[in-house]
């Protein structure tokens, strides 16, 4: 089993910048890749960003060019630099992870960003 806990989340002002930590924990070998989901209100989960083992990393559309994901493997974390936030991006961010053997997913409990305009 991996663990995912996610922390940093708050409130902060539209245009202002944000980080959300995850640490994992467990059977970390199984880890393979690394991300981010949110899910706003009223609003199916949609995917942010991911950091595979090897350091690739993807973006949604929706964020491309002003958030960054990054991974200390050694430290078991990923991490979500959230730049020129706008009210659309408040919602639940969720830690993910793609492992290598059953159960194959993990996710953290979420934590609440909220910005505000």
């Amino acid at each position: 089993q991996v663990q995912l806990v996610e922390s940093g989340g708050g409130l902060v002002q539209a245009g202002g910048s944000h980080r959300l930590s995850c640490v994992a924990s467990g059977n970390i070998a199984d880890i393979n890749v690394m991300g981010w989901y949110r899910q706003a209100p009223g609003k199916q989960r949609e995917f942010v960003a991911l950091c595979t083992s090897s350091g690739m990393t993807n973006y949604a559309d929706s964020v491309q060019g002003r958030f960054t994901i990054s991974r200390d493997i050694a430290k078991n974390t990923v991490s979500l630099q959230m730049n020129s936030l706008k009210p659309e991006d408040t919602a639940n961010y969720y830690c993910h992870a793609l492992l290598r053997r059953t159960p194959f997913v993990s996710w953290g409990q979420g934590t609440q960003v909220t910005v505000s305009s």
